[in-house]
């Protein structure tokens, strides 16, 4: 790639790093696999790519007349939503402010269906997952301002220095999973006509699925604000797993993002591992050599089956429990620490740093981790454990109860 941060691996492929940052070998080549897919017109990856399940995470792909339910993936909506908090970061205390957030991956007490009522959505039966992030490398966090570096920007989206921030990164649970699940039932990977009737059913589950995601992702940041006994309003938030209609150089065409934030609707979120800092930014809209896309975080360097193996031996379980910031991270799950640790991670200065020399975006500001929820501590509801039964019973007792009602 030489000093070049956009490069061209072949007419329909383009990838956006600098020659500094390492992507896997695996991954260029769903990249390339994927181009080559009937009716794709362009894919690109992004500085954080990383190999996926038979397509790569982390890049956009441009098709025309044709959509791929499964370049969305299963969690489908997924993204980030960045809430500003009423609460003084001079009274932020992490030790005690993560003991309060213990349980937001529990069921919520609320009434979810109500939840969705007040949003135009209908129950699904997913309800149970309704407000929670849910696993891998989902999260709520809590964030404090690190380093200014567009004033007028950030003051621009109402957002003040001295106050604490929940940024959530979360989808629609197993909603959107069943969603891919069905269309893999009947069409495998293959893709779905622009007409046919498959592609309508399956384009407006999707819709439905994208604003439950967005639900979801209120509902943790609600969750997380009476936790820790404060208010809040929403800056933005920002889907990085679709498929949208675009219009591209005169051509109506669809834009599957798997892992890549869009560049087109105002300021992103990208975060770094929970070791590390998240930037706010500004795309640069009009820049199309991108597909109008932005990466959607650092993106993994070691694959979650060998994370525990490569780092135990240089890390104990309490040094994962903190961060360099001294922030504190709540995880129940060992395994699922050791997956997540920050060197299982890209740094994400230098994946922005490749997006703002590509001029693709600008930098408003950085923050740094206070709390990282990731999983609670003791016995945890997995889907088809006691635990998970017991919940699932107290759920539908409850929907009994407020439908006598």
């Amino acid at each position: 790639m030489g000093n070049q941060i956009i490069s061209t691996r072949g007419p329909k492929v383009r990838v956006i790093a600098s020659s500094s940052t390492w992507i896997e070998g695996e991954a260029l080549r769903q990249l390339d696999a994927t181009a080559a897919l009937p009716g794709m017109r362009l894919a690109v990856g992004m500085p954080d790519l990383h190999p996926g399940k038979g397509s790569p995470v982390g890049a956009a792909f441009l098709s025309e007349g044709v959509i791929y339910p499964t370049l969305v993936g299963s969690d489908i909506g997924c993204g980030m939503a960045l809430w500003q908090t009423d609460m003084p970061v001079r009274k932020a205390r992490p030790d005690r402010l993560a003991e309060r957030m213990e349980g937001l991956d529990q069921p919520w007490n609320g009434d979810p269906e109500a939840w969705l009522a007040a949003r135009d959505l209908a129950p699904t039966g997913h309800e149970l997952g309704l407000g929670t992030p849910g696993h891998g490398n989902h999260f709520v966090e809590l964030q404090q301002v690190h380093q200014l570096h567009d004033p007028e920007g950030f003051q621009a989206l109402g957002l003040e220095e001295d106050r604490l921030c929940v940024l959530a990164h979360s989808g629609s649970r197993g909603l959107g999973e069943a969603i891919l699940r069905a269309h893999a039932d009947m069409h495998g990977a293959q893709g779905l006509a622009i007409g046919s009737v498959d592609a309508d059913a399956y384009l407006m589950a999707h819709g439905d699925a994208v604003r439950w995601a967005v639900a979801n992702r209120d509902l943790c940041a609600h969750r997380a604000l009476a936790a820790i006994g404060a208010d809040g309003r929403r800056v933005l938030d920002i889907c990085h797993n679709s498929v949208t209609a675009a219009v591209m150089d005169g051509c109506d065409c669809w834009l599957h993002r798997k892992g890549a934030a869009p560049a087109d609707q105002g300021p992103v979120a990208i975060p770094g591992s929970r070791g590390d800092l998240s930037f706010l930014v500004q795309p640069v809209a009009e820049k199309r050599e991108a597909l109008q896309s932005l990466a959607h975080g650092a993106g993994r360097k070691l694959a979650r089956h060998e994370a525990k193996g490569k780092l135990k031996g240089l890390y104990r379980r309490e040094d994962l429990e903190r961060n360099p910031y001294g922030g504190r991270v709540v995880c129940g799950n060992d395994l699922l620490l050791w997956e997540e640790a920050p060197e299982a991670y890209k740094p994400v200065a230098g994946v922005v740093g490749d997006l703002a020399a590509a001029g693709l975006l600008t930098v408003i500001a950085t923050f740094r981790p206070v709390v990282t929820f990731k999983a609670s501590h003791g016995a945890r509801a997995e889907k088809g454990g006691a635990d998970w039964k017991r919940q699932r019973s107290a759920a539908r007792k409850a929907k009994q109860g407020r439908a006598g009602r």
